[in-house]
Order: C-alpha cells, then sequence, then structure tokens
C-alpha cells in the first residue's frame, strides 16, 4: 500500500495511544538525527511545551520528538514519557552528564467529552513512543484526535465527533511536504468549494449543518466566552524532507496556518489555541521557502478536512458525514 501520510517522508515515526473510555490520547512525531523545528502558535487560548526555545536567536536548533495530547493542560505530563524514551536511548541534546530530549508539544480540550479524569500521562506518552513505527499514519479516533469534536456553538449535543489526519504531498526534485493534525475546533471544517463536512448541527433535530458564520452573525453584541464554547484547539505538525534553517521552518509553520484557515470557519479567534510545529529533517536538500510553505497550507487544509472525514462515532457524537450541508 502507497503510504500518504507523514510517515512517508523518510526518517520520520509516529506513535499513537489512547483510552477510548475516555476518551482522550496522544500522538508522538519521532524525528530523524538533526531535524529543525520552529513553530507558530496563533488563537487565545493555547496550551504548550518547550515552544520558545523553537524560536529564531534561541539556542537549540534540533528537535527529537514533538507530542500532541489531549486532556488540556493536564495532558503535557505526556511529554515527560517520551522525554524517558528518547533518554533510554541517548537521544537528545548533550548536556555534559548525559542528555536532555527536546520535546516540544500542544494539547487540546477534551475534558467534555467522556470521563474527564482520565488524561494523557507519562505513561501514555512511553507507549505512544513504543507504538511509533514508519508505517502509514492511522486516522480517525486516534491518539490525540480520540476526545476531538467540532462544531460546539449550540453545546455539545449539536456537535460532531472529530479526529485526526494526515496528508502528504510530493514536489518536483524528490521534495516532500507532509501535515499531521488533530482537530477540536469551535466552528465547521469545510472542503474546497465551503461545504461544511462536519459543524454545529442545527436544533432541535439536529440532522443539518447550523453553519458556524450563520450563528456567529447573531452573536456579535453578546459576552466573548459563550458558555460551553471555550475549549477548542487545532495542534498539528508539518514535516518535510527539504533542508531549511530555523527561521525558515518557523516561516513555514506560519504558512501553514493559512491551510487552517481555508479548512475551518472560523479559525484563531479567543476560544482556539491553534498551533502548528514544522519539521525539517534535511535529507532531501536544499528547497525554496516559500514554496514549502505554500505545501504546507495545502497539507495542513487536506489533514484537517481528513479528520473529521476518517472520525467514526464516538462517546454520544456522531461523524459529520451523517449529515448535510
Amino acid at each position: 500500500m502507497t503510504n500518504t501520510t507523514l510517515t512517508a517522508i523518510e526518517g520520520f515515526r509516529v506513535g499513537h495511544a489512547h483510552h477510548l473510555d475516555g476518551p482522550t490520547g496522544c500522538t508522538v512525531v519521532l524525528c530523524p538525527p538533526n531535524t529543525v523545528g520552529g513553530v507558530d502558535q496563533r488563537g487565545g487560548a493555547p496550551g504548550t511545551r518547550e515552544t520558545d526555545l523553537l524560536r529564531p536567536l534561541h539556542l537549540v536548533q534540533h528537535v527529537n520528538a514533538v507530542l500532541l495530547a489531549g486532556g488540556s493542560a493536564y495532558g503535557l505530563d505526556a511529554a515527560g514519557g517520551v522525554m524517558r524514551y528518547l533518554e533510554e536511548r541517548q537521544i537528545g541534546f548533550h548536556v555534559g552528564v548525559g542528555v536532555v530530549p527536546i520535546v516540544p508539544a500542544a494539547i487540546l480540550f477534551d475534558l467534555d467529552v467522556g470521563d474527564p479524569a482520565i488524561r494523557p500521562d507519562a505513561a501514555m506518552g512511553y507507549a505512544a513512543c513504543l507504538a511509533a513505527s514508519d508505517a502509514p499514519v492511522e486516522e480517525g479516533c486516534v491518539g490525540a484526535g480520540a476526545g476531538a469534536r467540532v462544531g460546539k456553538l449550540f453545546g455539545f449535543g449539536f456537535s460532531c465527533k472529530s479526529g485526526l489526519g494526515t496528508a502528504l504531498i510530493a514536489l518536483d526534485g524528490g521534495i516532500q511536504v507532509a501535515a499531521l493534525v488533530a482537530v477540536n475546533a469551535v466552528g465547521d471544517v469545510v472542503d474546497e468549494t465551503g461545504r461544511i463536512l462536519a459543524g454545529t448541527r442545527q436544533p432541535p433535530e439536529g440532522q443539518t449543518f447550523a453553519g458556524a458564520l450563520n450563528i456567529l452573525r447573531g452573536m456579535a453584541a453578546l459576552p466573548p466566552y459563550p458558555a460551553g464554547t471555550g475549549s477548542n484547539t487545532i495542534i498539528g505538525v508539518i514535516a518535510t524532507n527539504a533542508a531549511l534553517t530555523k527561521e525558515e521552518t518557523n516561516k513555514v509553520a506560519q504558512m501553514a496556518h493559512d491551510g487552517l484557515a481555508r479548512a475551518v470557519r472560523p479559525s484563531h479567534t479567543m476560544l482556539d489555541g491553534d498551533t502548528i510545529f514544522a519539521l525539517a529533517s534535511g535529507t532531501g536538500g536544499p528547497a525554496n521557502v516559500s514554496v514549502i510553505g505554500a505545501f504546507a497550507a495545502e497539507a495542513m487544509a487536506e489533514a484537517i478536512r481528513r479528520a473529521v472525514l476518517t472520525a467514526t462515532p464516538l462517546a454520544g457524537l456522531p461523524a459529520g458525514r451523517e449529515f448535510s450541508g
């Protein structure tokens, strides 16, 4: 089977661990040696770890792994398990007395789906590393996408199950660009034509999509944080085999947000913590950063759409493909 996911890029491995009774989970991207990392965080409600060191002018250049997790801020504990896995293999930033694994992380809020006491922890992060491989990445209600949902403007009962998706784009000269993303948005996920794939369903029957922008039109003069809508985030990773500097890798992360905005309406609100990491292994040789960024946006949009198209009903939430726009 042809691999059209992030792990088609040589050296990257992806692993999931989840607890479907939560439901919640985490996903780890293990990087090949000398992978340069960057990040771009938008939205008003982020939950992140080790993002400052990815910015230009800071010492550390290379990233050993990236963790995406559910569980809100509690889920950042899973990064400890990823660090233990890497330390056991002497992978990390050498500090004389050992190594410090570089593991940036971002979380999404899924405590309101199922049992809020079940959260990703260090054991789950370690398990995700043990499960990591270069096989095609499993999509849907797995890993960090296990507890994800979209379309929250009318509350839990009128939202849709979402999940995790990935997409790969091959460019001329052997350059590859891929995205992997867990989608937990307040609004709608739409296709290239603007048709809603998953989102807020229209009360009282809930058999059609209401349209997030239609709903928001009537909320302009209301308080900015309606109950039940402040628990959203899209967290993801762009990976490429292009050789990029740290500055260029950060630019790719920035440009990838354009794809998020194409596929999600609305995006980057005060109710979101949208965060995208970028990873460049360099094995494919030099590349034009503007081209890599342009296709990072395309891959991100496609991965977001796949996150809802591959999602299945879970925790009392239906999949978006069961309804019409």
